[in-house]
């Protein structure tokens, strides 16, 4: 089992939020307050906050407090960090959110709104009041013994909020509570969670056309996927899923937005993704497959659009859109002649 010796220095940070916003956080540390490097991680390894949100509405920022013993390392890439959804301590629950190679600035609470380099695709996960999620921090390199790492407050841990996923060798890991391994603080790992209070009523609508109208097997075809918003109120995490027939092949994706909205340009395989969509709003994918070799009678392709809080949407029935293709081979000749036998 690994131990982690903690170093004492001096915490200096600074945090930020709209009068909208919540932050959520287990640990006690304050400004000029007194944290512990905990540096006995290895690469691949995890240090998770279980945290609780005050009310219903979108996590839109984390924040994690990168230390050493000089506070001026300068900047690191690090791996990535993971948004779980609530399981069985210490083991966190499904995959919600990754943000992949963080900047992490020696010294200071480092906040990140955004999933790519360029920030523009926000981050926005979808929580509800009381509802337990993880914010864990995965470990690219070995950090050395004077840091930096992650960091602890210095007044005591709470049990069952505090988890690490460790390394056991012969490439197995698993999660066990900090305290397993002596870890004696809250990990300084948050999150901010937009609370808008009432929310709004968002129509929000699927609608999907398709190229050419009639498939022929082993032949492309391609979709256009359009998700709006009519209003009157901002839907500001819509999650839009297109499960892909099995019969496509090659299947890519590029999404373009307008009106504000916005969403991940692009991507292969199955949609699924959260996109901002303001009022008045939307967002189209083309999507461009292969029918497979030997497909036969109608394939069918659904794309659904789930509102979330902090917006209610008046009208579910419009936000599925289904495309149903016949192949080619079902053609009936409309024309004024027929052929002589």
């Amino acid at each position: 089992m690994k131990s982690f010796l903690p170093a004492m220095v001096l915490g200096l940070f600074a945090g930020h939020a709209s009068t909208a916003e919540m932050t959520v956080q287990n640990d006690s540390l304050t400004n000029f307050g007194t944290a512990i490097i905990q540096a006995g991680f290895v690469a691949g390894e995890q240090g998770a906050s279980w945290l609780t949100s005050p009310c219903d509405g979108n996590i839109v920022a984390v924040q994690i407090f990168w230390l050493s013993t000089t506070g001026a390392t300068g900047q690191l890439l690090g791996d990535a960090i993971n948004i779980y959804r609530s399981g069985t301590f210490p083991t966190p629950g499904a995959l919600a959110q990754e943000i992949a190679a963080p900047l992490l600035t020696d010294g200071a609470i480092n906040e990140y709104r955004f999933l790519d380099d360029n920030s523009t695709v926000p981050l926005m996960v979808p929580v509800s009041n009381n509802e337990t999620f993880v914010v864990a921090y995965r470990f690219s390199e070995n950090p050395l013994p004077s840091g930096p790492s992650l960091a602890t407050d210095a007044d005591g841990i709470h049990s069952g909020r505090n988890a690490i996923y460790a390394f056991l060798g012969a490439g197995t890991y698993f999660w066990y509570s900090s305290e397993s391994f002596g870890v004696s603080g809250d990990w300084v790992i948050r999150a901010v969670v937009d609370c808008q209070a009432g929310g709004g009523s968002a129509d929000v609508s699927a609608a999907i056309s398709t190229t050419p109208s009639l498939y022929t097997p082993g032949a492309a075809i391609s979709h256009t996927v359009t998700i709006s918003n009519a209003g009157p109120a901002n839907a500001p995490s819509v999650i839009v899923v297109d499960a892909f027939p099995a019969s496509y092949t090659g299947t890519t994706w590029a999404c373009a937005a307008s009106g504000g909205a916005t969403c991940t340009s692009g991507g292969s395989g199955n949609i699924s993704q959260v996109v901002n969509l303001p009022t008045g709003s939307h967002v189209t994918y083309t999507v461009n497959a292969t029918v497979a070799a030997g497909t036969s009678g109608i394939v069918s392709n659904s794309v659904t659009a789930v509102v979330n809080a902090p917006a209610s949407d008046p009208d579910t029935g419009n936000n599925t859109a289904t495309a149903n293709t016949a192949p080619a081979s079902d053609r009936i000749f409309a024309s004024s002649f027929e052929a002589t036998p």
